[in-house]
């Protein structure tokens, strides 16, 4: 792993952060500039941006790379081989020094305050995991009408329903992260549901401030992969065959509703 950073003494002299900002990239050239300029467009100074790009075989780095050149609160490191989205993030988290850590994949947006009010709420609330609402854009950049509402405090057993804490509108406390799972999963679900669990709740602002990129390309595009996906997070958690299943359907269901939703535009109901 090597650390690309401007040669400049001032790289390593910076202020500490109150907040580090995890992206794991693989061949985003295409999106990667979109996402960082919208960490750069934050009305809140004080984070780091931290990525981590898994081997990419475009230009994902070089694009990268030219942004830590002028701005010495993004650092990049790079892989030595190409070892999955959970690895990526679990990497940069090692290399974070902030009290809080903000996710942010190099295909999603911010809005500017996000981390503002963000921290302001978190700092209200006494909370130690966070998430925004969620709009949605296409490959295009156009903009969905329908919006994914979070809500006030998420608790365990809503959570176990239907994973409404969008990645990337998640901040959690450093101090109470714990490592994303390699294997076959919804890593960040099986994260969320841990600690939610463990918090007894997480606290949602219900603004959309993470836009969404919904891609046919993404992981999450396959339905029967990600039924996959999604059961063995629940297995991961500690669930058995049979419940596993159950809870993978009633997701399944939700997740079809939402992407249809999404697309037509139609109104969520927090009791779906």
């Amino acid at each position: 792993m090597n650390t690309i950073c401007a040669p400049n003494p001032v790289c390593t002299a910076i202020e500490t952060p109150i907040v580090s900002v995890i992206m794991a990239a693989y061949n985003a050239e295409t999106t990667i500039e979109a996402s960082i300029n919208s960490v750069l467009s934050q009305t809140y100074p004080n984070w780091e941006l931290i990525i981590f790009d898994d081997c990419s075989t475009d230009s994902t780095a070089s694009i990268a790379e030219a942004f830590t050149i002028a701005e010495h609160k993004i650092r990049l490191f790079k892989g030595a081989k190409n070892s999955g989205v959970a690895m990526a993030r679990n990497h940069a988290i090692e290399k974070a020094q902030g009290h809080w850590l903000a996710f942010l994949d190099s295909d999603d947006l911010w809005h500017e305050d996000k981390l503002e009010k963000q921290l302001r709420f978190a700092d209200e609330a006494g909370a130690t995991i966070t998430y925004t609402g969620t709009a949605y854009i296409n490959e295009s950049n156009i903009r969905y009408n329908y919006v994914l509402p979070a809500e006030e405090m998420l608790s365990y057993k809503s959570l176990l329903r239907r994973n409404i804490m969008s990645c990337s509108s998640v901040m959690v406390r450093r101090s109470v992260m714990i490592p994303f799972p390699q294997g076959y999963m919804h890593e960040d679900y099986a994260v969320w549901l841990q600690l939610v669990k463990l918090a007894g709740h997480a606290y949602g602002i219900n603004e959309p401030l993470l836009v969404y990129r919904m891609s046919g390309q993404s992981k999450s595009a396959g339905r029967i992969r990600s039924a996959r996906m999604i059961y063995n997070a629940y297995r991961y958690v500690g669930f058995n065959k049979f419940i596993a299943s159950f809870f993978t359907i009633r997701y399944a269901l939700h997740s079809i509703s939402k992407r249809t939703r999404v697309k037509l535009g139609t109104s969520y109901s927090q009791t779906d």
